[in-house]
């Protein structure tokens, strides 16, 4: 089966590659070109941005039944196809292809969610001071939109993006990462095979800064929705800063877990190498940091070690293979950099530490023990398979380790205290906190960070809440 046709989405039809320049699509696991992509001009963005506009009132004013309707069937043909694109985004991304498969049908519950939030933008009636004025609190969708979504959850970031948006009633223009450009059209095919109306959502793909400045820029986009780097998400804010307009940004995460004396050890190691090494570590919401209380710190770091060298690398095609490529060629060096500064500090090698032989981006899932806390792994993220152990003494040492860092993400804890879940859940700094798993995420939930972490939330019912804006009808 040969790689999906990779195009652009502008105004309804599909553009090819024909006379625009085109960027290779490498397989991480063989180094192969699998794809070229066309990159979009700069009429082609303005195009793009036009359809969002002109699309937006007819969007706006169709009824949230109707646009309920078309998320609903999108999210059922994802379902149907979920093994053809599954495959598309192993051979684009490395992720196992289970891992891939599951993420479409992730992406299709997400489309459902918002389906059903779209239905329930309610507004209010507010009593007035004096007689005879009746006061209405309209929700009204906020505008088109420019989204710019990552590699390593190729289809359901982009199903949290576009499914909020389309739900309240906005317009989009869309542009996924460059290295996963199949699983992101596979999205778009979806919605629009259900359905949506030309223009509502345009995909463009090419050069990130480009895009970006001319999307934001634009006068006809009103707001801008981002997951990525801390670094590009300070660029993206500034930009969106110059037209004063909204903006959601899920930036990067380095997320602590706390493990204490009183945990179950057992089942705390053995979550944590499904929740660090899924993904081969490439999740912004990744376990990395581990706290582990003194009297835990020997038995935990041995059982971790034992359950992470049960993983098994390979191709992600490979039914067998449980720990896929890294994504693109600058992440192997990435990881020996960390590694190396990490061993020159004093850490030690539990398991891993080195790249793959032969062909493809791999490198072995890694514990680094006794690591220092101003090495470069511990204050910058890793993205990949690379995990950390420090022992802490108290609560109040494990929390000031966890809190040292300008991220504010995701977070864990693992105790059977009341008490102790209670003091971390008070104290940590984080958006989200898992206490005793590692399961945060799902459609019906808020994702979202604080401080360096980002700002606004995705998922839940505060997940369509950026995409409006609250309309006052003072009425005599």
């Amino acid at each position: 089966m040969g790689h999906p046709e990779l195009s652009l989405l502008i105004a309804g039809r599909w553009r090819s590659g024909e006379g625009r320049d085109v960027l290779p699509v490498v397989d991480p696991a063989t180094e192969e070109v699998v794809g070229e992509l066309p990159v979009a001009s700069t009429a082609d963005l303005d195009e793009a941005l036009e359809a969002a506009a002109t699309a937006f009132p007819v969007w706006r004013d169709t009824p949230a039944y109707d646009r309920y309707g078309v998320l609903r069937r999108a999210a059922d043909l994802l379902r149907e196809r979920a093994g053809e694109i599954g495959r598309a985004t192993t051979v684009e991304q490395g992720k196992p292809v289970a891992e891939a498969v599951g993420e479409v049908h992730g992406a299709a519950d997400i489309l459902d969610w918002f389906a059903e939030e779209g239905r329930r933008v309610y507004g209010r009636i507010v009593p007035s001071r004096r007689a005879g004025i009746r006061n209405l609190v309209l929700r009204q969708p906020v505008g088109p939109v420019a989204g710019f979504t990552p590699w390593n959850f190729p289809i359901t970031i982009p199903a949290r993006k576009v499914g909020a948006a389309l739900a309240a009633g906005c317009t989009m223009v869309l542009k996924p990462a460059e290295e996963t450009p199949a699983t992101g059209l596979a999205l778009a095919r979806a919605l629009v095979d259900a359905g949506l109306p030309p223009g509502v959502l345009n995909v463009v793909f090419g050069d990130p800064a480009t895009i970006s400045t001319r999307l934001i820029r634009s006068p006809l986009i009103r707001k801008v929705t981002f997951t990525g780097s801390t670094a590009v998400g300070r660029q993206i804010a500034h930009l969106a800063a110059e037209g004063v307009k909204r903006a959601t940004l899920e930036l990067g995460g380095h997320a602590p877990v706390l493990v204490f004396d009183d945990a179950d050890v057992e089942a705390a190691a053995r979550m944590a190498v499904g929740a660090k090494f899924r993904n081969a570590g490439q999740i912004c919401i990744a376990p990395t940091r581990f706290f582990v209380q003194e009297g835990v710190y020997p038995e935990f770091t041995r059982l971790f070690a034992e359950r992470i060298e049960q993983l098994r690398p390979g191709n992600g095609l490979d039914p067998a293979t449980t720990l896929g490529p890294l994504a693109h060629d600058r992440r192997p060096p990435a990881m020996a950099a960390m590694v190396e500064d990490a061993v020159d500090r004093g850490a030690r090698v539990v398991t891993g530490g080195r790249s793959g032989d032969g062909r493809g981006y791999f490198w072995s899932p890694t514990l680094l023990a006794d690591v220092d806390p101003h090495a470069r792994a511990m204050v910058e993220e890793p993205f990949g398979p690379v995990a950390l152990a420090v022992p802490f003494a108290d609560l109040e040492d494990a929390l000031r380790g966890a809190n040292a860092l300008p991220y504010g993400l995701a977070s864990y804890a693992f105790t059977s205290s009341k008490s102790t879940a209670y003091a971390v859940s008070e104290a940590i700094e984080a958006g989200m906190l898992g206490i005793n798993h590692f399961m945060l995420t799902g459609p019906e939930t808020p994702f979202g960070g604080v401080k360096e972490s980002g700002y606004g939330s995705e998922g839940g019912s505060e997940g369509i809440e950026d995409y409006l804006f609250s309309k006052l009808v003072s009425e005599a």
